[in-house]
């Protein structure tokens, strides 16, 4: 089935929906306001002022109920869009926020950002439990975004590694940020959201993507 058929198709129910309830609304409203000008006290009549505001009101009362049905449409095809987007990340590396280590063939990899200059920046891996593997000092860095790898042969065995930064720029502390990558292997559509799922992180959301690479 053409997906475009698709969205077009709910768009047109729930304008016809909320076109329908928007109308059943304004028809009470009449009934109403006319059976109130029928009854009312001959010696004090409804002046035009009045019947105008009250015409206003539900004139904004069906505007709202129209916008919202409107709005849940409108969420609902940018789902489906968001959904084929993501079917185009299957196979591709992607960045979140996180401190997991990337393994490759010799070199684990990590990305990091800096919010600011450093004079000196501290790797250090770390086991599943939290204990220090290894200390690297990477020297001064720019602020900004930086890479680093690090040899899997000082790993021993450990497949799930994360790492942490500490960086200092004299004797003030230099904020850092870190980052995962892993590789999309799936697309779930959950709801109105869009799922990954990554080959070692697990599933996560597509709003939690910084960098597709």
């Amino acid at each position: 089935m053409d997906v475009g058929s698709v969205v077009n198709t709910t768009g047109s129910g729930s304008t016809t929906t909320a076109t329908k309830n928007a109308q059943d609304t304004q028809d009470r409203f009449l009934k109403l306001l006319v059976a109130q000008m029928q009854n009312q006290d001959p010696m004090n009549p409804m002046d035009n002022a009045q019947v105008t505001t009250q015409m206003a009101q539900i004139q904004t009362v069906s505007g709202i109920s129209t916008l919202d049905t409107s709005l849940k449409a409108l969420s609902s095809q940018m789902a489906q869009t968001q959904a084929l987007q993501s079917a185009s990340l299957i196979g591709r590396d992607v960045t979140i926020e996180g401190n997991r280590l990337k393994f490759g063939t010799d070199t684990a990899t990590g990305v990091y950002q800096l919010d600011g200059a450093a004079d000196r920046v501290k790797l250090e891996v770390l086991s599943p439990a939290g204990s220090v593997i290894d200390t690297v000092e990477l020297g001064a860095q720019s602020k900004g975004m930086q890479e680093f790898s690090w040899p899997m042969s000082k790993a021993g065995g450990n497949a799930s590694l994360n790492y942490r930064i500490t960086a200092t720029s004299g004797t003030a502390a230099v904020t850092s940020t870190t980052y995962s990558q892993d590789k999309v292997e799936a697309i779930n559509i959950s709801g109105s959201k869009a799922l990954l799922q990554l080959s070692t992180l697990g599933t996560i959301d597509y709003s939690k993507i910084v960098t597709i690479d």
